[in-house]
This record gives C-alpha cells, sequence and structure tokens, in this order.
C-alpha cells in the first residue's frame, strides 16, 4: 500500500490548487506535502485485514471500527461532510450510498491479501460496502482492487487494459490519453471530479502511460483533478506492477505518525509477494 501513500503526499499539495500548467517536471515531496484521509483510510482498511488474520467473516464490523479509530487520532484532515458524519457519530454504521472516489482510494491493501479474484471481490465489497455502497462505488473499488490483483501475480499492462476496461470502457477509446487529459481534466462544478466514474479510469491511464513507478504518479498529477486521489490510486497499481524504490518509500512514510507506521509495517509481515514478470 506504499504506493498508494506515496501517490497520496506527493499529489496533496495539488489538491484545490488547479493549476493547467503544472505538467510533470515538479519536486515529489516538498514541506507543505501531507498524509490525506486517503492514507488514513487505506491504513485502517489495511488494519481490518490484519486483525482478521485471515478469518474475514467479521471484516465490515472491523472495517468500521479501524476507520473510526484511525480517524478519531487523526481528527483533522479535511474529510468529506457526509463521511465525517458517519466516522464520528458513534451510532451511525449505516452505508452512505457513496459513490466517491474515497472507495477506490483506500482499497489497495485489499489486492495484496486476496488468493483469487473471487475472494478478491468478496474482500473488496465488503470493506467498500460499510460506506460506499452505490454500485458505481463498488464497481470503482473493484476495479482498482483487480488492477492491483493482476499487476501483483505478474500479469502484463494489456491484460490489465482489458480486464478494467470491463469496467470502464473509456480505456479503450484511443483518444482518452494522458496527453489529452492534461490539456481538458480536472475541477468541475457538478463534482464529477471526485467521483468513482470520473476519476478511477483516470488513474488507472496514469498507470497503464507509465514507464516506472515515479512515472506514474507524475502522471496521475499532470492531468489535474483530485490529484491526491488520482495519486493514491494510479501509485497504488503501479506499486503492484513495478516495485516502489526504497527511497521514496523511506520518504513518504517519514509524514506518517507513529501509529499509522506501526500499522504499516505489520500489513508488511501479511501481503503477498509481488510475482515478477521478465517478459512485460
Amino acid at each position: 500500500m506504499i504506493g498508494a501513500i506515496i501517490g497520496d503526499i506527493v499529489g496533496s499539495r495539488f489538491e484545490f490548487n488547479e493549476d493547467d500548467n503544472r505538467g510533470k517536471d515538479f519536486q515529489l515531496f516538498i514541506g507543505t506535502c501531507c498524509a490525506t484521509d486517503d492514507t488514513f483510510m487505506t491504513v485502517a482498511v489495511a488494519w481490518a485485514l490484519l486483525l482478521c488474520k485471515g478469518d474475514y467473516s467479521t471484516l465490515a464490523d472491523k472495517t468500521i471500527n479501524c476507520m473510526r479509530n484511525v480517524a478519531k487520532a487523526h481528527p483533522n484532515t479535511g474529510w468529506g461532510e457526509k463521511f465525517y458524519h458517519w466516522l464520528f457519530d458513534s451510532e451511525t454504521s449505516s452505508p452512505i450510498n457513496s459513490f466517491g472516489n474515497g472507495a477506490a482510494m483506500r482499497i489497495s491493501p485489499v489486492g495484496w491479501v486476496a488468493n483469487s479474484e473471487d475472494e478478491l471481490k468478496e474482500l473488496s465489497a465488503t470493506v467498500t460496502g460499510v460506506t460506499h455502497n452505490h454500485p458505481e462505488g463498488i464497481k470503482g473499488a473493484e476495479a482498482v482492487a483487480l488492477a492491483i490483483y493482476l499487476a501483483r501475480t505478474g500479469a502484463d499492462k494489456g491484460t490489465i487494459r482489458e480486464r478494467t476496461a470491463q469496467y470502464y470502457p473509456i480505456l479503450k477509446d484511443k483518444n482518452f490519453t494522458v496527453k489529452n487529459l492534461q490539456a481538458s481534466y480536472g475541477y468541475d462544478e457538478l463534482g464529477y471530479w471526485v467521483t468513482c466514474q470520473g476519476s478511477v479510469p483516470h488513474a488507472i491511464l496514469s498507470f497503464l502511460e507509465s514507464t516506472d513507478f515515479e512515472d506514474a504518479v507524475r502522471n496521475a498529477v499532470s492531468i489535474g483533478g483530485d490529484s491526491d486521489t488520482i495519486g493514491a490510486i494510479a501509485g497504488s497499481i503501479a506499486e503492484a506492477f513495478y516495485g516502489v524504490p526504497s527511497h521514496l518509500e523511506e520518504q513518504a512514510l517519514s509524514y506518517l505518525s507513529d501509529d499509522l507506521k506501526g500499522i504499516y509495517y505489520a500489513f508488511e509481515l501479511i501481503r503477498k509477494p509481488r510475482i515478477e514478470n521478465p517478459n512485460r
């Protein structure tokens, strides 16, 4: 999940700072970068999976508890209004029927523990459905989790594109490119840019057109929009495909508090290994 954390932190300073000329040549980590709700909820999902110890019958309850415990430890994080009430109102545990891109930015740990595609889909639906139970929310999370699973298990980019295009056909559109998005994508008054359907395929594309892990994150930030979340999603897939340079991991972890780092290191002990594929 370090890929999601890196993408979130790198993209954090660009959120709500729309700049059509940001390009790809920017410093990854600076003083104004920070971990956002994307990182906190990713770590919460990892914690819930960790506590299950392979028995996922109570995963939904553990996910709710872990999300709330992490949020209470980090309350001043710019949570969305509906999600904030869900997190901090202990009397409310019903899902909020959201299809926001928060469903997809936190899903990466699932891609690292699933033993099969069937289990992946079940785990993804469980951790997503506690809040984002709208069909588009479930779909967005599953598409990202599947991309991570495929990348981790040695699939090439052609296969990943083909499989994720079953969720988002626009990924087969020859005009849907990072270059074109850099000139046209970004914030919109209707809020499409923070939905799963309005950002997940864009993040997947940022990975598909990348040359290495860092390039995937730069692609994601360069297109504009919800940069920390798109960075987190693209980074999570890129990690599974390329791996992450150790110096970027160290830099990102320096932004995390000790409680989050503790969960991160514990999860690293249970996650499945990447399968190297020299032919991809």
